[in-house]
């Protein structure tokens, strides 16, 4: 079995490995460098609290590769499980928590509705008196991006698949209705599969096999800051909903703030701005100050970065062979980081089985737009 990956970011990489580990002669092709798209960029958040059914199932099927990432990649990714802090500002989105806590706990997730002054407890910061109401899980944390995609790359070299950085896919290749390969700039690529995990590029690449996907480039910004006062690596991943804004504990108490806080324009992945924009910058400490006592006019900015969501109209992701022989695992609206080990294992069963098992996928085809047959998501940050 040939298979060709498009993209070097996690999921590219995370479907190599479980591909190689079944045998699959596996190319993937990176126009720049592993990671260079969207995964060093990540925020690294690793979560159940989803308010859909299959989100829920992706995030617990991952759950069992992050837990034991270190030990079967025999890579540390700084895997810390303090948990995540959803906040409610607005009565609609309270009562929106409490659907989606009990679609949770349907699945086995430990998370739990909070009243504000509970939910302080988890953060003692937090200025409870401007929430309705929280949810929190303990088994929700984070990880660095950066080590967990070396861990899933080292793994599919070592499983003898191939990466090949600087190359990147200009066609492919069809006859009669299947695809059978790529054009790259290193030249033609034979495969009986291509594989679409091209992140910010995604809608490009179905595009070369005439597929239109709703697949939007979207520019997000992340600041680490030094607090007034500092941020206890037990607090939680919090996330003020209705504002947009999330921080979280980074080390020495830092913080690692970041946030969307008006309707996001779409980006060109060739040549936006990695930078962070000052009028951003100054409203995201505004907005984390709001939430929580930690931030205030004293806090000072160590660095920043801005990076891509590859935004579906739903928030949930494209996972489907598409055409024959072309399958997309695209379109996560920022969530890729933490759903790749198991889209890694969906896309090698498709690829090997024609159909998944391990998580339910059958609602995350491309068709779903125009059939209008969507479900949002709604827990989004």
């Amino acid at each position: 079995m040939q298979v060709v990956i498009v993209g070097g970011g996690i999921v590219g990489c995370a479907g190599a490995y479980y591909l190689a580990e079944r045998g699959a002669d596996v190319v993937v092709c990176e126009r720049s460098n592993i990671g260079a798209g969207s995964t060093e960029r990540s925020a690294g958040g690793i979560r159940a609290q989803f308010s859909t059914p299959v989100n829920v199932a992706l995030s617990q099927a991952s759950a069992q590769v992050w837990e034991q990432f270190e030990e079967e990649f025999d890579t540390d990714i700084a895997y810390r499980r303090p948990g995540y802090l959803f906040l409610a500002r607005e009565e609609a989105t309270a009562e929106g928590f409490a659907d989606a806590v009990a679609v949770q706990n349907e699945r086995g997730v430990p998370s739990e509705l909070l009243t504000p002054e509970e939910a302080q407890e988890r953060c003692p910061g937090l200025r409870c008196e401007a929430f309705r109401a929280a949810t929190y899980s303990p088994t929700d944390g984070f990880a660095d991006p950066h080590l967990a995609l070396q861990g899933f790359a080292t793994g599919t070299r070592e499983s003898g698949a191939e990466i090949r950085t600087g190359v990147e896919v200009t066609g492919v290749l069809r006859e009669e209705d299947a695809v059978v390969g790529v054009e790259t700039t290193g030249g033609r690529i034979e495969a009986d599969f291509v594989v679409n995990a091209a992140g910010p590029w995604a809608r490009r690449i179905a595009g070369m096999v005439g597929i239109d996907l709703p697949v939007v480039p979207e520019r997000r910004q992340i600041v680490v800051v030094e607090p007034e006062t500092p941020v206890p690596e037990s607090v939680p991943m919090t996330i003020d909903l209705d504002t947009g804004s999330y921080f979280r504990p980074e080390r020495d108490g830092a913080a690692l703030v970041g946030g969307h806080f008006s309707s996001p324009a779409s980006a060109d992945p060739d040549a936006y701005d990695r930078t962070t924009d000052l009028d951003w910058t100054v409203e995201a400490l505004e907005h984390a100050a709001d939430c929580a006592t930690y931030f205030g006019l004293d806090s000072r900015v160590r660095r920043g970065w801005a990076g891509l969501y590859a935004v579906t109209p739903d928030h949930h992701p494209i996972i489907e062979e598409t055409v024959p022989g072309f399958v997309n695992a695209v379109g996560f609206s920022g969530h890729g980081f933490q759903h790749a080990p198991a889209t890694g294992k969906l896309v090698a069963e498709l690829v090997f089985e024609g159909s998944a098992s391990l998580v339910d996928i059958s609602g995350l085809d491309g068709a779903r737009f125009e059939e209008e047959r969507t479900v949002e998501e709604w827990n989004v940050a």
